[in-house]
Protein backbone atom coordinates (compact mmCIF):
# COMPACT_ATOMS: atom_id res chain seq x y z
CA UNK A 1 0.00 0.00 0.00
CA UNK A 2 1.50 2.98 -1.08
CA UNK A 3 1.02 6.40 -1.93
CA UNK A 4 2.69 9.75 -2.82
CA UNK A 5 2.28 12.55 -0.20
CA UNK A 6 4.34 15.57 -1.90
CA UNK A 7 5.64 18.43 1.03
CA UNK A 8 4.51 21.56 -1.15
CA UNK A 9 3.47 23.89 1.13
CA UNK A 10 3.91 22.11 4.23
CA UNK A 11 7.01 24.45 5.19
CA UNK A 12 7.25 27.91 5.38
CA UNK A 13 10.45 28.77 3.79
CA UNK A 14 13.84 27.38 3.52
CA UNK A 15 14.10 27.00 7.28
CA UNK A 16 14.02 22.92 8.01
CA UNK A 17 13.15 22.40 11.28
CA UNK A 18 13.95 19.80 13.57
CA UNK A 19 10.57 17.40 13.24
CA UNK A 20 9.38 16.07 10.41
CA UNK A 21 6.73 18.31 8.00
CA UNK A 22 3.61 15.91 7.47
CA UNK A 23 0.89 17.47 5.44
CA UNK A 24 -2.90 17.32 7.11
CA UNK A 25 -4.38 15.56 4.63
CA UNK A 26 -7.64 13.52 4.66
CA UNK A 27 -6.24 10.92 2.51
CA UNK A 28 -4.04 9.85 5.39
CA UNK A 29 -6.80 8.56 7.55
CA UNK A 30 -8.29 6.49 5.27
CA UNK A 31 -4.75 4.94 4.62
CA UNK A 32 -4.13 4.32 8.33
CA UNK A 33 -7.68 2.41 8.40
CA UNK A 34 -6.67 0.21 5.31
CA UNK A 35 -3.31 -0.12 6.87
CA UNK A 36 -3.81 -1.03 10.51
CA UNK A 37 -7.61 -1.59 10.03
CA UNK A 38 -8.45 -3.07 7.13
CA UNK A 39 -10.48 -5.83 8.25
CA UNK A 40 -12.57 -3.95 10.35
CA UNK A 41 -15.95 -3.41 8.73
CA UNK A 42 -18.18 -1.02 7.18
CA UNK A 43 -22.20 -2.15 7.11
CA UNK A 44 -24.62 -0.26 4.80
CA UNK A 45 -28.39 -0.78 4.44
CA UNK A 46 -29.63 -0.94 1.24
CA UNK A 47 -32.88 1.32 -0.26
CA UNK A 48 -34.42 -2.60 -0.57
CA UNK A 49 -33.39 -3.18 3.23
CA UNK A 50 -30.75 -5.41 2.77
CA UNK A 51 -27.73 -5.44 4.02
CA UNK A 52 -24.04 -4.93 2.67
CA UNK A 53 -20.82 -5.62 4.10
CA UNK A 54 -16.83 -4.06 2.86
CA UNK A 55 -14.05 -2.68 4.82
CA UNK A 56 -11.78 -0.09 5.59
CA UNK A 57 -8.82 -2.04 2.94
CA UNK A 58 -11.76 -2.72 0.35
CA UNK A 59 -13.29 0.77 0.82
CA UNK A 60 -9.54 2.34 -0.16
CA UNK A 61 -8.95 0.24 -2.74
CA UNK A 62 -12.10 1.17 -4.20
CA UNK A 63 -11.92 5.13 -3.32
CA UNK A 64 -8.31 4.64 -5.02
CA UNK A 65 -10.22 3.41 -8.00
CA UNK A 66 -12.78 6.49 -8.27
CA UNK A 67 -9.68 8.40 -8.13
CA UNK A 68 -8.65 7.42 -10.84
CA UNK A 69 -11.60 7.50 -12.42
CA UNK A 70 -11.71 11.44 -11.33
CA UNK A 71 -8.15 12.13 -12.80
CA UNK A 72 -8.97 10.00 -16.60
CA UNK A 73 -11.90 12.36 -17.01
CA UNK A 74 -9.83 15.62 -16.05
CA UNK A 75 -11.25 16.77 -12.75
CA UNK A 76 -8.37 18.36 -10.76
CA UNK A 77 -7.29 19.95 -7.70
CA UNK A 78 -10.38 22.40 -6.78
CA UNK A 79 -12.66 21.24 -8.98
CA UNK A 80 -16.31 20.45 -7.26
CA UNK A 81 -17.43 16.97 -7.20
CA UNK A 82 -20.96 16.87 -5.89
CA UNK A 83 -22.75 13.75 -4.03
CA UNK A 84 -26.61 13.44 -3.75
CA UNK A 85 -26.25 10.25 -1.28
CA UNK A 86 -27.73 9.02 1.87
CA UNK A 87 -25.34 6.90 4.71
CA UNK A 88 -23.40 3.89 2.73
CA UNK A 89 -20.13 2.96 2.40
CA UNK A 90 -20.16 3.66 -1.45
CA UNK A 91 -20.90 7.08 -0.54
CA UNK A 92 -17.39 7.15 2.12
CA UNK A 93 -16.01 5.71 -1.18
CA UNK A 94 -16.60 8.86 -3.23
CA UNK A 95 -15.58 11.07 -0.23
CA UNK A 96 -12.38 9.84 0.33
CA UNK A 97 -11.78 9.07 -3.59
CA UNK A 98 -12.54 13.26 -4.47
CA UNK A 99 -10.39 14.63 -2.10
CA UNK A 100 -6.81 12.40 -2.38
CA UNK A 101 -6.51 14.04 -5.38
CA UNK A 102 -7.55 17.63 -3.99
CA UNK A 103 -10.75 17.78 -5.53
CA UNK A 104 -13.75 19.23 -3.74
CA UNK A 105 -16.65 16.79 -2.43
CA UNK A 106 -19.56 19.05 -2.32
CA UNK A 107 -22.37 17.29 -0.54
CA UNK A 108 -26.21 18.14 -1.17
CA UNK A 109 -28.94 17.11 0.99
CA UNK A 110 -31.66 16.04 -0.84
CA UNK A 111 -34.25 17.44 1.29
CA UNK A 112 -34.00 21.10 0.22
CA UNK A 113 -36.63 22.58 -2.44
CA UNK A 114 -35.77 22.30 -5.68
CA UNK A 115 -35.04 25.78 -6.39
CA UNK A 116 -32.36 25.62 -3.02
CA UNK A 117 -30.39 22.86 -4.69
CA UNK A 118 -30.44 24.46 -8.12
CA UNK A 119 -29.08 27.19 -6.55
CA UNK A 120 -26.30 25.61 -4.91
CA UNK A 121 -25.55 23.53 -7.60
CA UNK A 122 -24.94 26.62 -9.87
CA UNK A 123 -23.02 28.86 -7.05
CA UNK A 124 -20.60 25.95 -6.47
CA UNK A 125 -20.54 25.22 -10.30
CA UNK A 126 -20.35 21.47 -9.86
CA UNK A 127 -18.84 19.51 -12.62
CA UNK A 128 -20.24 15.97 -11.39
CA UNK A 129 -22.97 14.93 -9.15
CA UNK A 130 -22.72 11.38 -8.19
CA UNK A 131 -25.81 9.86 -6.78
CA UNK A 132 -28.19 7.60 -5.53
CA UNK A 133 -30.12 5.68 -7.96
CA UNK A 134 -33.42 6.85 -5.95
CA UNK A 135 -32.66 10.56 -6.08
CA UNK A 136 -32.22 10.38 -9.80
CA UNK A 137 -36.00 12.50 -10.11
CA UNK A 138 -34.01 14.98 -8.42
CA UNK A 139 -31.10 14.88 -10.10
CA UNK A 140 -33.41 14.93 -13.64
CA UNK A 141 -34.38 18.49 -12.67
CA UNK A 142 -31.21 19.82 -11.75
CA UNK A 143 -29.99 18.69 -15.44
CA UNK A 144 -32.38 21.04 -16.83
CA UNK A 145 -31.02 23.69 -14.63
CA UNK A 146 -27.79 23.55 -13.71
CA UNK A 147 -25.54 23.92 -16.91
CA UNK A 148 -22.18 23.07 -14.96
CA UNK A 149 -22.65 19.70 -14.58
CA UNK A 150 -20.74 17.34 -17.38
CA UNK A 151 -21.66 13.64 -15.68
CA UNK A 152 -23.60 12.03 -13.54
CA UNK A 153 -22.78 8.75 -11.52
CA UNK A 154 -25.25 6.73 -10.14
CA UNK A 155 -23.96 4.31 -6.92
CA UNK A 156 -26.07 1.16 -8.01
CA UNK A 157 -24.95 -2.04 -6.91
CA UNK A 158 -26.75 -3.64 -9.89
CA UNK A 159 -24.90 -2.01 -12.01
CA UNK A 160 -27.62 -0.65 -14.11
CA UNK A 161 -29.34 2.54 -14.53
CA UNK A 162 -32.29 4.10 -12.35
CA UNK A 163 -36.10 2.76 -14.62
CA UNK A 164 -37.05 5.40 -17.06
CA UNK A 165 -33.57 7.52 -16.89
CA UNK A 166 -32.51 9.50 -19.67
CA UNK A 167 -29.90 12.05 -19.62
CA UNK A 168 -29.81 14.06 -22.92
CA UNK A 169 -26.76 15.22 -23.59
CA UNK A 170 -25.10 14.76 -19.88
CA UNK A 171 -22.87 11.59 -19.66
CA UNK A 172 -24.23 8.89 -17.35
CA UNK A 173 -22.06 6.03 -15.90
CA UNK A 174 -22.48 3.05 -12.80
CA UNK A 175 -19.70 3.61 -10.27
CA UNK A 176 -19.46 0.12 -10.05
CA UNK A 177 -18.63 -0.31 -13.92
CA UNK A 178 -16.23 2.91 -13.52
CA UNK A 179 -14.41 1.64 -10.49
CA UNK A 180 -13.83 -1.78 -12.04
CA UNK A 181 -12.52 -0.42 -14.88
CA UNK A 182 -9.78 1.85 -13.56
CA UNK A 183 -6.48 0.38 -11.17
CA UNK A 184 -5.99 1.74 -7.62
CA UNK A 185 -3.04 3.81 -8.62
CA UNK A 186 -4.33 7.01 -8.44
CA UNK A 187 -1.40 9.42 -6.57
CA UNK A 188 -2.99 11.16 -3.74
CA UNK A 189 -2.14 14.04 -0.90
CA UNK A 190 0.05 16.08 -3.69
CA UNK A 191 -1.30 19.41 -2.16
CA UNK A 192 -0.53 22.01 0.10
CA UNK A 193 -3.32 20.89 3.49
CA UNK A 194 -4.66 24.12 3.15
CA UNK A 195 -6.06 22.77 -0.05
CA UNK A 196 -10.19 22.81 0.00
CA UNK A 197 -11.36 19.29 0.78
CA UNK A 198 -15.33 19.39 1.50
CA UNK A 199 -18.49 22.10 0.26
CA UNK A 200 -21.70 22.19 2.69
CA UNK A 201 -24.02 24.69 2.22
CA UNK A 202 -26.23 25.99 4.77
CA UNK A 203 -30.10 25.03 4.88
CA UNK A 204 -30.52 29.05 3.93
CA UNK A 205 -33.45 29.40 6.41
CA UNK A 206 -33.08 33.31 6.24
CA UNK A 207 -31.86 34.22 2.46
CA UNK A 208 -30.10 32.12 0.25
CA UNK A 209 -28.18 28.88 1.47
CA UNK A 210 -23.93 30.15 1.92
CA UNK A 211 -21.32 27.97 1.53
CA UNK A 212 -18.65 26.63 3.93
CA UNK A 213 -15.89 25.45 2.51
CA UNK A 214 -13.86 23.16 4.54
CA UNK A 215 -9.63 22.42 4.00
CA UNK A 216 -8.07 19.28 4.70
CA UNK A 217 -6.12 21.12 7.35
CA UNK A 218 -9.57 22.15 8.96
CA UNK A 219 -10.97 18.90 9.07
CA UNK A 220 -7.96 16.79 10.33
CA UNK A 221 -7.69 19.31 13.37
CA UNK A 222 -11.70 18.17 13.25
CA UNK A 223 -11.34 14.67 13.64
CA UNK A 224 -8.32 15.51 16.76
CA UNK A 225 -10.87 17.44 18.94
CA UNK A 226 -13.73 15.21 18.17
CA UNK A 227 -11.46 12.47 19.45
CA UNK A 228 -10.71 14.16 22.34
CA UNK A 229 -12.13 11.63 25.08
CA UNK A 230 -14.65 14.88 26.35
CA UNK A 231 -15.83 14.97 22.89
CA UNK A 232 -16.84 11.88 21.51
CA UNK A 233 -13.69 9.58 22.20
CA UNK A 234 -14.21 7.03 19.78
CA UNK A 235 -11.51 3.97 19.62
CA UNK A 236 -11.08 1.01 17.57
CA UNK A 237 -13.19 -1.32 19.86
CA UNK A 238 -16.33 0.91 19.20
CA UNK A 239 -19.05 -0.03 16.50
CA UNK A 240 -20.69 3.54 15.31
CA UNK A 241 -23.99 4.44 13.65
CA UNK A 242 -24.10 7.88 12.43
CA UNK A 243 -27.50 8.24 11.94
CA UNK A 244 -27.08 12.00 10.88
CA UNK A 245 -26.62 12.20 7.63
CA UNK A 246 -23.57 12.78 5.09
CA UNK A 247 -25.10 15.55 3.58
CA UNK A 248 -25.34 17.32 7.01
CA UNK A 249 -22.06 18.96 7.83
CA UNK A 250 -20.18 15.99 7.25
CA UNK A 251 -22.20 13.82 9.33
CA UNK A 252 -20.42 15.38 12.28
CA UNK A 253 -17.18 14.21 11.16
CA UNK A 254 -17.88 10.99 11.99
CA UNK A 255 -16.71 8.91 8.67
CA UNK A 256 -13.15 10.84 9.01
CA UNK A 257 -13.11 9.89 12.69
CA UNK A 258 -14.10 6.54 12.21
CA UNK A 259 -11.36 5.85 9.60
CA UNK A 260 -8.48 7.37 12.10
CA UNK A 261 -9.28 5.45 14.81
CA UNK A 262 -10.31 2.35 12.96
CA UNK A 263 -14.13 1.83 14.66
CA UNK A 264 -16.34 -0.30 12.86
CA UNK A 265 -19.03 2.04 10.96
CA UNK A 266 -22.45 1.28 10.22
CA UNK A 267 -24.94 3.15 8.14
CA UNK A 268 -28.71 3.55 7.76
CA UNK A 269 -29.37 4.44 4.03
CA UNK A 270 -32.74 5.58 3.73
CA UNK A 271 -34.64 4.06 6.16
CA UNK A 272 -34.52 6.18 9.59
CA UNK A 273 -37.66 4.60 11.48
CA UNK A 274 -37.71 3.46 14.89
CA UNK A 275 -37.65 -0.32 13.92
CA UNK A 276 -34.60 0.12 11.55
CA UNK A 277 -32.58 1.74 13.79
CA UNK A 278 -33.38 -0.58 15.90
CA UNK A 279 -32.46 -3.70 14.06
CA UNK A 280 -29.26 -1.75 13.15
CA UNK A 281 -28.49 -1.28 16.96
CA UNK A 282 -29.17 -4.32 18.15
CA UNK A 283 -28.27 -6.76 14.94
CA UNK A 284 -24.62 -5.11 14.42
CA UNK A 285 -24.08 -4.67 17.76
CA UNK A 286 -23.69 -0.59 17.42
CA UNK A 287 -21.49 0.62 20.93
CA UNK A 288 -22.40 4.83 19.82
CA UNK A 289 -23.89 6.71 17.41
CA UNK A 290 -25.16 10.17 16.59
CA UNK A 291 -28.28 12.09 15.75
CA UNK A 292 -30.82 15.22 15.81
CA UNK A 293 -33.24 14.31 19.22
CA UNK A 294 -36.11 14.27 16.00
CA UNK A 295 -34.61 10.78 15.58
CA UNK A 296 -33.84 9.78 18.97
CA UNK A 297 -37.15 10.39 19.91
CA UNK A 298 -39.01 8.29 17.42
CA UNK A 299 -36.48 5.40 18.65
CA UNK A 300 -37.65 5.56 22.23
CA UNK A 301 -41.09 5.65 21.06
CA UNK A 302 -40.47 2.35 19.36
CA UNK A 303 -39.38 1.12 21.80
CA UNK A 304 -41.62 1.82 24.78
CA UNK A 305 -44.46 0.57 22.28
CA UNK A 306 -42.70 -2.76 21.91
CA UNK A 307 -41.30 -2.77 25.35
CA UNK A 308 -37.91 -3.62 24.14
CA UNK A 309 -34.79 -2.77 25.98
CA UNK A 310 -31.26 -1.15 23.89
CA UNK A 311 -28.66 -4.28 25.37
CA UNK A 312 -25.19 -2.91 23.89
CA UNK A 313 -25.54 0.75 22.75
CA UNK A 314 -23.82 3.16 25.50
CA UNK A 315 -23.51 6.42 24.29
CA UNK A 316 -25.48 8.60 22.15
CA UNK A 317 -24.13 12.44 21.03
CA UNK A 318 -27.15 14.43 20.13
CA UNK A 319 -26.58 18.05 18.60
CA UNK A 320 -28.87 20.00 15.50
CA UNK A 321 -31.04 21.38 18.45
CA UNK A 322 -30.87 21.60 22.09
CA UNK A 323 -32.15 17.85 23.27
CA UNK A 324 -35.13 17.66 26.09
CA UNK A 325 -34.01 16.49 29.54
CA UNK A 326 -36.92 13.77 29.54
CA UNK A 327 -34.76 12.13 26.31
CA UNK A 328 -31.57 12.19 28.15
CA UNK A 329 -33.82 10.44 31.35
CA UNK A 330 -35.32 7.60 28.89
CA UNK A 331 -32.05 6.71 27.83
CA UNK A 332 -30.49 6.55 31.12
CA UNK A 333 -32.92 5.17 33.16
CA UNK A 334 -35.00 2.94 30.94
CA UNK A 335 -31.65 1.96 28.76
CA UNK A 336 -28.70 2.66 30.89
CA UNK A 337 -26.89 4.57 27.54
CA UNK A 338 -25.23 7.91 28.23
CA UNK A 339 -26.26 11.00 26.35
CA UNK A 340 -23.67 13.52 25.17
CA UNK A 341 -24.95 16.84 23.89
CA UNK A 342 -23.29 19.27 21.68
CA UNK A 343 -23.53 21.39 19.63
CA UNK A 344 -22.08 22.86 16.72
CA UNK A 345 -23.06 24.36 12.98
CA UNK A 346 -22.04 23.88 9.45
CA UNK A 347 -19.98 26.92 9.73
CA UNK A 348 -18.16 25.00 12.90
CA UNK A 349 -17.39 21.92 10.57
CA UNK A 350 -19.68 21.47 12.39
CA UNK A 351 -18.51 20.33 16.09
CA UNK A 352 -17.89 23.36 18.67
CA UNK A 353 -18.88 22.67 22.43
CA UNK A 354 -19.54 18.91 23.85
CA UNK A 355 -21.11 18.46 27.53
CA UNK A 356 -18.74 16.17 29.17
CA UNK A 357 -19.19 16.15 32.93
CA UNK A 358 -16.36 17.56 34.58
CA UNK A 359 -15.02 16.64 38.10
CA UNK A 360 -18.00 18.76 40.08
CA UNK A 361 -20.88 17.39 37.90
CA UNK A 362 -19.99 14.44 38.37
CA UNK A 363 -20.39 14.31 41.78
CA UNK A 364 -23.69 15.84 41.72
CA UNK A 365 -26.67 13.40 41.98
CA UNK A 366 -28.53 12.28 38.73
CA UNK A 367 -31.06 15.03 38.55
CA UNK A 368 -27.87 17.45 39.13
CA UNK A 369 -26.05 15.68 36.50
CA UNK A 370 -29.17 16.05 33.90
CA UNK A 371 -29.61 19.60 34.78
CA UNK A 372 -25.79 20.19 33.45
CA UNK A 373 -26.19 17.90 30.68
CA UNK A 374 -29.30 20.21 29.50
CA UNK A 375 -26.27 22.91 28.13
CA UNK A 376 -24.89 22.12 25.36
CA UNK A 377 -21.70 21.74 27.20
CA UNK A 378 -17.54 23.35 27.04
CA UNK A 379 -15.03 24.72 24.44
CA UNK A 380 -13.53 21.71 23.34
CA UNK A 381 -9.75 22.16 22.71
CA UNK A 382 -8.91 23.71 19.56
CA UNK A 383 -12.04 25.87 19.90
CA UNK A 384 -12.59 29.66 21.52
CA UNK A 385 -16.03 30.95 22.49
CA UNK A 386 -17.31 34.38 24.03
CA UNK A 387 -20.84 35.83 24.48
CA UNK A 388 -21.47 40.09 23.72
CA UNK A 389 -23.97 42.41 24.16
CA UNK A 390 -25.53 43.94 20.94
CA UNK A 391 -22.47 46.53 20.76
CA UNK A 392 -19.96 43.88 21.09
CA UNK A 393 -18.73 44.07 24.44
CA UNK A 394 -18.40 40.95 26.43
CA UNK A 395 -20.72 39.65 28.99
CA UNK A 396 -20.07 37.83 32.38
CA UNK A 397 -19.66 34.14 32.69
CA UNK A 398 -22.38 34.06 35.42
CA UNK A 399 -24.87 31.60 33.91
CA UNK A 400 -27.82 33.99 33.86
CA UNK A 401 -26.52 37.17 31.72
CA UNK A 402 -27.94 35.90 27.81
CA UNK A 403 -25.76 37.44 24.83
CA UNK A 404 -24.56 36.96 21.29
CA UNK A 405 -22.47 33.65 21.02
CA UNK A 406 -19.33 34.02 19.11
CA UNK A 407 -16.47 31.18 17.92
CA UNK A 408 -13.42 31.22 16.67
CA UNK A 409 -10.66 28.27 15.75
CA UNK A 410 -9.08 26.56 12.92
CA UNK A 411 -12.27 24.68 12.10
CA UNK A 412 -14.19 27.75 11.70
CA UNK A 413 -15.33 29.90 8.79
CA UNK A 414 -13.27 32.56 7.72
CA UNK A 415 -15.19 33.72 4.53
CA UNK A 416 -18.53 32.26 3.07
CA UNK A 417 -17.63 30.43 -0.42
CA UNK A 418 -18.11 33.00 -3.15
CA UNK A 419 -18.82 35.77 -0.93
CA UNK A 420 -14.87 36.17 -0.19
CA UNK A 421 -15.01 39.87 0.15
CA UNK A 422 -17.65 40.02 2.91
CA UNK A 423 -16.26 40.31 6.72
CA UNK A 424 -18.03 37.81 8.69
CA UNK A 425 -15.89 38.10 11.79
CA UNK A 426 -15.63 40.48 14.41
CA UNK A 427 -12.36 42.21 15.08
CA UNK A 428 -10.96 39.57 17.36
CA UNK A 429 -11.92 36.97 14.63
CA UNK A 430 -15.44 35.83 16.37
CA UNK A 431 -18.04 34.57 13.83
CA UNK A 432 -21.55 35.18 15.18
CA UNK A 433 -23.09 32.06 15.21
CA UNK A 434 -26.74 33.91 15.72
CA UNK A 435 -27.49 31.63 18.51
CA UNK A 436 -28.02 33.33 22.13
CA UNK A 437 -26.53 31.69 25.01
CA UNK A 438 -25.35 32.15 28.64
CA UNK A 439 -22.04 31.01 29.88
CA UNK A 440 -21.29 29.79 33.66
CA UNK A 441 -18.27 30.26 35.51
CA UNK A 442 -17.53 26.11 34.84
CA UNK A 443 -17.58 27.27 31.37
CA UNK A 444 -20.75 25.62 30.12
CA UNK A 445 -22.36 27.17 27.39
CA UNK A 446 -26.45 27.07 27.62
CA UNK A 447 -28.46 28.34 24.25
CA UNK A 448 -31.21 30.23 25.18
CA UNK A 449 -32.72 30.39 21.69
CA UNK A 450 -31.30 30.92 17.95
CA UNK A 451 -31.69 35.35 18.05
CA UNK A 452 -34.56 35.19 15.57
CA UNK A 453 -36.55 32.51 17.49
CA UNK A 454 -36.54 34.45 21.10
CA UNK A 455 -40.19 35.72 21.94
CA UNK A 456 -40.33 39.46 23.13
CA UNK A 457 -43.09 39.81 25.42
CA UNK A 458 -43.90 43.33 27.14
CA UNK A 459 -39.80 44.27 26.81
CA UNK A 460 -38.91 40.98 28.21
CA UNK A 461 -36.77 37.92 26.48
CA UNK A 462 -39.14 34.35 26.46
CA UNK A 463 -36.88 31.82 25.56
CA UNK A 464 -39.03 29.30 23.04
CA UNK A 465 -36.45 26.77 23.44
CA UNK A 466 -36.90 26.11 26.96
CA UNK A 467 -40.38 26.07 27.55
CA UNK A 468 -40.64 23.64 24.52
CA UNK A 469 -38.11 21.08 25.66
CA UNK A 470 -39.73 21.23 28.98
CA UNK A 471 -43.11 20.53 27.39
CA UNK A 472 -41.64 17.83 25.73
CA UNK A 473 -41.24 16.06 29.07
CA UNK A 474 -44.98 15.69 29.35
CA UNK A 475 -46.11 12.15 28.95
CA UNK A 476 -48.43 12.42 26.49
CA UNK A 477 -46.09 14.58 24.75
CA UNK A 478 -44.10 13.32 21.44
CA UNK A 479 -42.98 16.25 20.01
CA UNK A 480 -43.45 19.54 20.98
CA UNK A 481 -42.83 23.39 19.61
CA UNK A 482 -42.48 26.92 20.57
CA UNK A 483 -43.39 29.94 18.30
CA UNK A 484 -44.20 33.93 18.86
CA UNK A 485 -47.47 35.20 17.84
CA UNK A 486 -48.28 38.63 17.57
CA UNK A 487 -50.31 40.18 20.44
CA UNK A 488 -52.29 44.22 20.96
CA UNK A 489 -50.62 44.70 23.95
CA UNK A 490 -47.35 42.45 25.01
CA UNK A 491 -46.35 42.77 21.28
CA UNK A 492 -45.10 39.09 21.18
CA UNK A 493 -46.85 36.15 23.17
CA UNK A 494 -45.64 31.83 22.73
CA UNK A 495 -47.83 29.03 21.79
CA UNK A 496 -47.02 26.04 22.18
CA UNK A 497 -47.67 23.47 19.49
CA UNK A 498 -48.01 19.99 20.50
CA UNK A 499 -47.83 16.31 18.75
CA UNK A 500 -49.33 13.76 21.26
CA UNK A 501 -47.66 9.88 21.55
CA UNK A 502 -50.07 7.95 18.99
CA UNK A 503 -53.00 6.96 21.51
CA UNK A 504 -52.39 9.40 24.48
CA UNK A 505 -55.10 12.49 25.32
CA UNK A 506 -54.55 15.57 27.04
CA UNK A 507 -56.27 18.62 26.87
CA UNK A 508 -54.67 22.51 26.94
CA UNK A 509 -55.13 22.93 30.68
CA UNK A 510 -52.95 19.66 31.20
CA UNK A 511 -50.08 21.27 29.72
CA UNK A 512 -51.08 24.91 31.03
CA UNK A 513 -50.95 23.45 34.03
CA UNK A 514 -47.97 21.54 33.98
CA UNK A 515 -45.65 24.22 32.96
CA UNK A 516 -46.85 26.57 35.50
CA UNK A 517 -44.47 25.38 37.97
CA UNK A 518 -41.38 25.53 36.02
CA UNK A 519 -41.41 28.46 34.34
CA UNK A 520 -41.98 32.23 35.40
CA UNK A 521 -45.31 32.92 35.17
CA UNK A 522 -45.26 35.45 32.76
CA UNK A 523 -44.16 33.00 30.32
CA UNK A 524 -46.45 30.49 30.23
CA UNK A 525 -47.72 30.03 26.91
CA UNK A 526 -51.37 32.00 25.94
CA UNK A 527 -52.59 28.95 24.15
CA UNK A 528 -51.72 25.32 23.00
CA UNK A 529 -52.31 23.35 19.87
CA UNK A 530 -52.51 20.26 19.38
CA UNK A 531 -51.43 19.18 15.99
CA UNK A 532 -51.22 16.20 13.32
CA UNK A 533 -47.43 16.65 12.59
CA UNK A 534 -44.57 19.04 14.05
CA UNK A 535 -42.70 20.20 10.22
CA UNK A 536 -38.97 19.68 9.83
CA UNK A 537 -36.65 21.19 8.13
CA UNK A 538 -34.02 19.93 5.55
CA UNK A 539 -31.34 19.13 8.83
CA UNK A 540 -33.99 17.29 10.94
CA UNK A 541 -34.66 20.56 13.02
CA UNK A 542 -38.39 22.13 13.90
CA UNK A 543 -39.13 24.39 10.82
CA UNK A 544 -40.42 27.26 12.86
CA UNK A 545 -40.27 29.32 10.03
CA UNK A 546 -43.16 26.76 8.33
CA UNK A 547 -44.95 27.29 11.61
CA UNK A 548 -45.03 31.03 12.35
CA UNK A 549 -46.45 31.28 8.58
CA UNK A 550 -49.17 29.03 9.45
CA UNK A 551 -49.99 30.04 12.87
CA UNK A 552 -48.51 33.56 12.89
CA UNK A 553 -48.82 34.99 9.28
CA UNK A 554 -47.19 38.57 8.55
CA UNK A 555 -49.63 41.37 7.72
CA UNK A 556 -50.99 41.93 4.43
CA UNK A 557 -49.30 45.14 3.40
CA UNK A 558 -51.84 48.01 3.47
CA UNK A 559 -53.87 48.75 0.71
CA UNK A 560 -53.24 52.22 -1.55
Amino acid sequence: MTTQHGAAGAAAGPYAGPMQEWNLTLDRMLEHAARWHGDRELVSRRADGSLERSTWGATYDRARRFSSVLLAAGIRVGDRVATLAMNSSRHVETWYGIMGIGAVCHTLNPRLFDADLAYIVNHAKDRWIVADPVFAPIVAKLLAKCPSIERVVFLDHAGGMPAGWTSGAVVTSCYETLVESHAPDAPWGQFDERTPAGLCYTSGTTGHPKGVLYTHRSNYLHTCMQLQADCCGYQQRDVILPVVPMFHANAWGVPFACAAVGAKMVMPGPKLDGQSIYELLEGERVTTSAAVPTVWQVLLDYLDKQQLRLTTLKRVMIGGSACPPALMRAFRDLHGVEVGHAWGMTETSPIGTSGALTERALALDPEGRIEVMRAQGRALFGVDIKIVDDDGRRLPHDGQTPGRLMVRGANVVNRYYGDEQREILDGEGFFDTGDVATIDAEGYMRITDRAKDLIKSGGEWISSVEIENLAAGHPSALMAAVIAVPHPKWHERPLLLVRLRPGATATKQEFLDYLRDKVATWWVPDDVVFVDEIPLGATGKIDKKKLRAIYAPAPAPAAG
